[in-house]
């Protein structure tokens, strides 16, 4: 699955300083791909992925993968294109079409703060189940708390500094989730007498299936936002394609493979076990944490919830932080400005973290339900994105024909689900 490069400037062949960069491994060169892959690993891998191991067993492992593979082009496409234009999806975007502009920036400006709102609310819940219940915080207050933090850490401008210590912190949540299923395989759980597996093949579940699919691995609109940070790292670190290619496929990999260790952790710990599980995400992140304790031992409870909400707290920034400059990069280009103003950058942060306090509120900080939500909401629009990003693609360079079938069936598949969806929604199938 491979593109064919435009011949211009920016190719490493006709760039000395570019091929020189491209001679011998260096760390430097990952950055973009294993931020969007910590930015992925959210709801959709520590509540919707376990939480599918535990009801269903491996039946959904199969729409896992199916997700990851059709969405893998059109976030593929993001790098592609930054290498071989040198600018990001959303400046294709205006100079494709001013309608393509629009129709990211009027759903980037849901999704941001649907996304962000939902986010803050998995990392304050996590909050409020490691503080002592005699601190009786409400949900919602510890959601101001953490989204009051986040803007002061993006305003100030520490994010770099966070940005580091997550990175090591997402190292500890797949160390630990990797040695919870490998420990947890050589001692499953003794299934129930009673017990009977539940099929996920019905249209029952179909909401279930669309939602975890929904930020699987991550909200297709992320592709823009990756395209953006990756054009910044080949300004500022003079990588190659073949760099960024390989930073853009290592994070996206540990993204798909994480989600399957996560439902394999479901699998193995919950499964037939008789436990009732917990749909609503609130209740449920205590039988999240107790997966860990139950197969490493009671001593890590505190830690996994911390390291937990460190991830999604980092998430969190990580998503105010995209959408924020993913949006004022939409205005700049509606207002024909040469440069990103740090006010616009402000401005939309400030939108992203606001709005997703208020939905949080509208939502009286129910958890299960606002996600879940948020998830549908990110897979109705994930056709759109992917087409607006195979359009763009396929206008500038010849796709191969692995590529371009893989991308067409991607957006059938999208579509196609999506479809379904809103139609058993008008109860069209009784």
């Amino acid at each position: 699955m491979t593109t064919q490069r435009l011949n211009n400037p920016n190719n490493s062949a006709n760039n000395p300083d570019s091929a020189a960069a491209q001679e011998g491994f260096s760390w430097r060169i990952f950055g973009p791909g294993i931020l969007m892959a910590t930015a992925a690993i959210g709801g959709s891998h520590l509540i919707s992925s376990t939480q599918a191991g535990a009801l269903y067993g491996w039946q959904l492992a199969i729409m896992i993968i199916l997700a990851n593979l059709f969405k893998y082009p059109f976030f593929r496409f993001a790098t592609d294109y930054v290498y071989d234009t040198g600018e990001s999806l959303i400046a294709g975007y205006a100079k494709r079409s001013k309608a393509y502009l629009w129709v990211y920036f009027i759903l980037s400006m849901l999704s941001a703060v649907i996304s962000t709102g939902a986010v803050s609310l998995i990392a304050a819940v996590i909050l409020g189940f490691m503080l002592p219940a005699s601190v009786g915080l409400s949900t919602i207050t510890l959601a101001l708390i953490v989204t009051a933090v986040c803007w002061v850490f993006l305003i100030a401008g520490h994010y770099k500094l966070l940005d580091g210590v997550t990175k090591w912190i997402m190292i500890a949540l797949t160390t630990a989730t990797v040695a919870a299923v490998i420990i947890a395989a050589g001692k499953p759980t003794v299934m129930a007498v009673d017990f009977v597996a539940a099929s996920p093949w019905n249209l029952a579940t179909l909401g279930f299936i669309v939602a975890l699919m929904g930020w699987m691995p991550a909200p297709l609109e992320f592709a823009a936002i990756t395209s953006m940070w990756t054009s910044a790292k080949r300004k500022s670190d003079n990588t190659t394609k073949r760099q960024g290619l390989l930073d853009f496929n290592l994070g996206y990999s540990i993204s798909a493979i994480l989600a399957l260790f996560f439902l394999a952790l479901g699998v193995f710990v919950q499964y037939g076990s008789g436990q009732e599980i917990q749909i609503a995400g609130g209740a449920y992140i205590d039988q999240l944490i107790s997966m860990y304790t139950n197969t490493i031992g009671e001593w890590s409870r505190l830690l996994v919830a911390f390291v937990a909400f460190m991830c999604m707290f980092g998430t969190t920034i990580t998503c105010a932080d995209g959408y924020g400059r993913a949006n004022a990069e939409c205005w700049r280009l509606l207002k024909g400005q040469d440069e990103i103003n740090k006010k616009q950058i402000a401005f939309w942060t400030t939108y992203a973290i606001g709005g997703g306090l208020i939905i949080i509120t509208f939502f009286t900080g129910q958890l299960g339900t606002m996600l879940k939500f948020a998830m549908i909401s990110a897979f109705l629009s994930a056709p759109i994105f992917g087409w607006l990003n195979y359009s763009l693609v396929k206008s500038h360079q010849k796709l191969s024909a692995g590529m371009n079938a893989l991308s067409i069936a991607g957006l059938i598949f999208l579509a196609s689900f999506a479809l379904l969806f809103l139609a058993n929604l008008a109860g069209l199938f009784g």
